[in-house]
Formats: C-alpha cells, sequence, structure tokens
C-alpha cells in the first residue's frame, strides 16, 4: 500500500535522472531551508498530538476530581487548590498550542513554499537553456504551444511536487501514524473499530488516484494541443482574417476547449468522490467511537475525559486521511508533469561540440563543402554529395526550384544541423573543430523571414552585436538605410516595435535585419532571398545596403532574382539536394545547361545577359 501512496513521489526519480540530478542539486543548495521547515514540521505533529489533552484534564481531573498518575500528583494538588484558577490556566494551554502550531505551519508553509518557487525558477531555466540546445530538426517536428506548456504549466505544477507537498506529505502521514498509536494506547477496542474503516476506504482512494492520474496527462495533453492552436492563430492573424476564418479557427479551438473542459470535469468529480467517501467512512468513525465508547464509560473502562481525546483523534485521523487525498490528487497531476518534462531533459542535443574545439576568430572566409549530405532522420537525403570551394571574400548565388534545398545547404555552415555525411571546412579547418558559438560569431544571417521582436529598434539592431555602442548601432542603420525613417519615428531608436515588427513595411524591416548584420562584422554573410517583397524603392535601398554590407566579405546568397544570380563570382544551381552546375554566370550560360534553361524561363534574352555581365565588369 505505502509504495503505491508514494509513487507519485518516485515519479521525479523514476523519469528523468538529469530532472532528479537537478532537484538533489537544489536540495543541497536549499538545505539550510529545509532543516527549519522540518523541525517545524515536527513541532506541527506534536502540536496536533497533544492538542485534546488539556481537555481531558480538566473534564476528568480537575471536574470530576479523578487523581492525577502518580509522576504528576505535585502538579495535580496545586491545580486542585483552586480550580478555577486551574481550568482557566490549563484553556490557556490550549491558545498557546494553537499559537506554537500556526507558527510552525506559518515558518514551514514559508520555507518549503520558497524552496519550491525556487524549485520552478531553476527548473524553468534549466527547461529553456535545454530547449535552446536542441537542434532544429527536433523544433521542426515538435510544436511549440506543447513545449510553451512544458516551460510554463508543468514546471509550475512541480512546485506542488517539490514545495510544500515534500513536506506536508510525511508531516500528514507523521500525525496518522503517532495518532493512531496514541488511540491504540489509549483503547485497544476502540481503535480496532475505527482504524479497520481505512483498508477500504484506502483501496477506494487509490483506485480514484488511478483516475485522476489518466486524466491529469489527457489534461495536460489538451492543454499543450490548445496552446499550439492558439500560437498559430495569433501567429497568423492577419492570415486569418484576410481570409474571413474566424468562425472556423473558433470551432478548432473550441473542440480542443471542450476536451480540455471534459476532463477538467473529470478531475473535478474524481475529487469530490473522494473527499465524500472520506467523509462517510469519518461519521462512521464518529458514530463506532460514540456508541462503544459511551458503553465503556457506563462500565466504568473509559473515562469521560479519555472518550473526548478518542473521539478528538478520530476527527483528526480522517482529516489527514483527506488531506492526503487533495494532496495526492495534486501529487498526481504534478507527476505527470514530471514525465513530461523528464521526456524533454532526457533529449539528447543533435550538435556535440568536441572537448578539444578551439575558437574561431578572425576567419578569412574560405568555405569548402566536400562530399556534404544530410537528412531530417527520415532516411531520406535532402542534400546529397554535395561539393564546391568558395574563396575569401567571394560572392556566391545559390539558384533552384523552391525546395531544392538551397536554405538547407546554408544552415549547415553555422551548424543550424550538422552534415550526416561529409566535411564542411571554414579556412581549411573541419567546422566541428570550433566552438559553435565562436563559429556562429563569425557569421552573418539575414533571413528571409526578417524576425523583428517587440522591443526597442535600438534593442533589435544591437541584437547582432549584444556589446555594441550607441554610434555603431546608428552607424550600421545608416549603412542599411535605415536611419533616416528610424528619426521620423517619434520616439526614434528607441520606439518600441509590434510583435514580429508588425508596425513596419516589408522595407523597413528587411532594413533592420541589413543593419543588424551589418553591426556584426562578421567575415561570412548568408542572405536568404534578401529582395522577395520588396516594392520598388525599398529594392533600390536594400539593393545599395547589400552592396555595401557584401563587400570583402564572403557572402552566400540565396536568390530567385536573377539578376543577383548575374553579378556573383559564382553561380551554383541546386536541383532536388543536388548541386547539378557551378560556375559563373557566363560560365553556365555558355553550358546551355539547367541553369541557362532558368534563365530563358525568367525571362531574361541573351542581350540582358550579356549587358548585366557588362555592368559587373
Amino acid at each position: 500500500m505505502f509504495s503505491r501512496l508514494l509513487q507519485p513521489l518516485h515519479a521525479a526519480t523514476t523519469v528523468s535522472p538529469r530532472l532528479r540530478q537537478i532537484v538533489v542539486e537544489h536540495i543541497r543548495h536549499s538545505r539550510g531551508r529545509l532543516v527549519v521547515a522540518i523541525s517545524c514540521t515536527l513541532v506541527f505533529i506534536a502540536c496536533e498530538l497533544i492538542s485534546p489533552w488539556p481537555l481531558k484534564v480538566i473534564l476528568d481531573n480537575i471536574l470530576l476530581e479523578q487523581p492525577f498518575p502518580a509522576r504528576w500528583q505535585n502538579v495535580g494538588s496545586w491545580l486542585m487548590a483552586d480550580k478555577l484558577r486551574s481550568i482557566a490556566l490549563v484553556s490557556s494551554t490550549i491558545i498557546l498550542i494553537a499559537i506554537v502550531k500556526g507558527t510552525g505551519v506559518y515558518l514551514q508553509t514559508y520555507f518549503m513554499s520558497r524552496v519550491g518557487y525556487e524549485m520552478v525558477y531553476r527548473l524553468r531555466r534549466e527547461l529553456f537553456n535545454h530547449l535552446q540546445t536542441l537542434s532544429l530538426s527536433f523544433h521542426s517536428r515538435t510544436h511549440s504551444g506543447e513545449l510553451l506548456t512544458k516551460v510554463t504549466t508543468d514546471t509550475k505544477a512541480l512546485r506542488n511536487l517539490f514545495g510544500s507537498a515534500a513536506l506536508s506529505f510525511p508531516s500528514y502521514l507523521a500525525v496518522l501514524i503517532g495518532m493512531s498509536l496514541v488511540m491504540l494506547w489509549v483503547n485497544l477496542a476502540l481503535s480496532v473499530a475505527v482504524l479497520a474503516t481505512l483498508p477500504p476506504l484506502s483501496y477506494y482512494l487509490f483506485r480514484r488516484l488511478s483516475i485522476l492520474k489518466n486524466a491529469a496527462r489527457r489534461e495536460r495533453r489538451n492543454e499543450g494541443r490548445m496552446a499550439s492552436r492558439v500560437n498559430d492563430a495569433l501567429s497568423s492573424m492577419t492570415l486569418l482574417q484576410a481570409f474571413g476564418r474566424e468562425k472556423f479557427e473558433s470551432e478548432r479551438f473550441d473542440v480542443e476547449n471542450t476536451q480540455a473542459l471534459q476532463q477538467s470535469v473529470v478531475t473535478a468529480q474524481t475529487e469530490a468522490s473522494a473527499e465524500r467517501a472520506v467523509e462517510i467512512v469519518s461519521a462512521v468513525g464518529q458514530f463506532l467511537v460514540v456508541i462503544l465508547g459511551s458503553m465503556q464509560v457506563l462500565r466504568g473502562r473509559l473515562t469521560p475525559g479519555e472518550l473526548l481525546v478518542f473521539s478528538s483523534y478520530v476527527t483528526k485521523v480522517f482529516k489527514p486521511v483527506d488531506n492526503l487525498v487533495k494532496l495526492l490528487a495534486k501529487l498526481t497531476a504534478a507527476s505527470v508533469s514530471v514525465q513530461r518534462i523528464g521526456e524533454i531533459l532526457e533529449v539528447d542535443p543533435d550538435l556535440r561540440e568536441l572537448p578539444t574545439a578551439i575558437d574561431a576568430v578572425n576567419l578569412r572566409g574560405e568555405i569548402e563543402y566536400a562530399s556534404v549530405s544530410f537528412d531530417y532522420g527520415e532516411g531520406r537525403n535532402v542534400i546529397s554529395d554535395v561539393s564546391f570551394h568558395i574563396a575569401p571574400g567571394e560572392r556566391v548565388a545559390l539558384v533552384g526550384a523552391s525546395g531544392a534545398g538551397k536554405s538547407t545547404l546554408v544552415a549547415l555552415l553555422p551548424r543550424l544541423f550538422d552534415p550526416t555525411q561529409g566535411i564542411i571546412r571554414v579556412d581549411g579547418r573541419d567546422i566541428r573543430d570550433y566552438r559553435c558559438q565562436s563559429l556562429r560569431d563569425q557569421i552573418g544571417i539575414v533571413l528571409q523571414e526578417q524576425f523583428i521582436t517587440g522591443v526597442s529598434i535600438r534593442d533589435n539592431i544591437s541584437y547582432g552585436n549584444l556589446s555594441a555602442s550607441d554610434a555603431e548601432v546608428v552607424a550600421a542603420a545608416k549603412a542599411a538605410h535605415a536611419h533616416d525613417f528610424i528619426t521620423q519615428l517619434d520616439e526614434g531608436y528607441d520606439t518600441v516595435l509590434g510583435e514580429r515588427g508588425v508596425t513596419l513595411s516589408g522595407g523597413q524591416r528587411q532594413r533592420l535585419a541589413l543593419a543588424r548584420a551589418f553591426i556584426r562584422q562578421s567575415p561570412i554573410l548568408i542572405l536568404d532571398e534578401p529582395m522577395t517583397g520588396l516594392d520598388a524603392h525599398s529594392e533600390a535601398l536594400v539593393r545599395d545596403a547589400l552592396a555595401r554590407l557584401m563587400k570583402n566579405r564572403t557572402c552566400l546568397v540565396i536568390t530567385h532574382a536573377l539578376d543577383l544570380a548575374v553579378t556573383a563570382d559564382k553561380v551554383l544551381m541546386l536541383e532536388g539536394g543536388t548541386l547539378v552546375e557551378q560556375g559563373t554566370h557566363t560560365e553556365l550560360i555558355a553550358l546551355n545547361g539547367d541553369y541557362a534553361r532558368l534563365c530563358e524561363r525568367s525571362g531574361m534574352t541573351p542581350r540582358q545577359n550579356s549587358l548585366l555581365t557588362m555592368e559587373t565588369r
């Protein structure tokens, strides 16, 4: 029975070794507070056990004048000298016990709640940091709403497990055992009658707890799906409203919300049935004590004071049982959260840093892909046996149809993924020989989707270099042709943007992204469709900013705009994840292969080809 009783507490140590390590470290760090809390718990237990005895002394020894035990004769003689004084004095111990007990409960709650909140803080930090180490392939196949629920809701649920419950559970159990022993000492027959009700009650409650655990698991799963649904809707609000899909999305959300409601109702019903069972069994216990105890008082086998103490203990015996049921319901739900968090903590990062890795500093920007292949773990190559070489300072255009593998290919360079086969070298060294963060510090990235956060413009630009000064931020903005529109805003560089930069135009967001790349001052630059969705004026500004940004840098440009390919030093033509052609624009046109046909489909005439080529020269 006790192994099942402690099962929710065992969850933290059986699911995840990493989670167990975090908990052990936190307990070691908080051992001073835990010692105080344990001491207060012992005080609480002692007060619970002695609280009925002042009433017995008043009733039996003072009012009914029954003799005190031999070891208390001196105290008894003094109390019997003045009954009113004795009643007042003994009654005051009731208040004293309540004060001591209340102080102990307060200190226990304070210290254990603090331990619990600090546990949540530590666990959220560890979980968030761990999620950042996991590869993009993991995040691409995991719903963000599910991860959000685990970082917020599940960690909060663990406060019950590692906070006050850590001592509440053993204190309730100790009170139950202590009172049972005292009851057996006071009157064996009555104790057996009352305690005989506990086994069937425990069996019923454990059946309820298994239902609670399954309901909690489904409830957490529904919460994750619901969070994902809300996240998807909020992130695509423009599309949602433009297509008039408010009702459709409301119906989809209502399905998830209804399932969450049903699980919550099941949980509430199960908890209510458990509490009702405790109340009924407690009433049965009181009935047995009143009937059998009164018969023993009439026969002189039990004093009225002892019956009063016994009756009080019966009430207090079932109160810990009731508290244990409520607590175990919370712990059962928390154990589900333990399992869910443990699943994330036990996911190993795909990217491993070698213990001998060195810092990548002052790179020249020479890049080599040697027989590189990559798949997302599905057994189907997205990149197949790609090899090419880029000299320092060269500008390389990657072209090809959508889904050809261009973005995946360049994502391998900053080790957002690792190739499944082959080697990528920078400045002649395998990129896995560099420390990952130092390698990424040497690479500037401008993505097709401009990630502009809801902070100030200054913070968005300096995100590329957190140590940049205000003068460097302004210089980067000027280089990206963003300074003029920034200064026209009411707060200038301190203007706080809307989430994802929705208060800016597409061209303005792109120029902020370029400013972020400027301030990074990295020797290698990755540009993913930098001209997508721009009007003629914004495109002209961005083109000029790109020309400045790419100067004296090794650049990889993913583009469908073939005029950018014409001006590149080298063109890489990808098809189905395979490098089918590489060379200069002129060489590939002369080859009359896939690239030449791509230029023809784009409407670029041979005369335009020659003119563009002359312009680049």
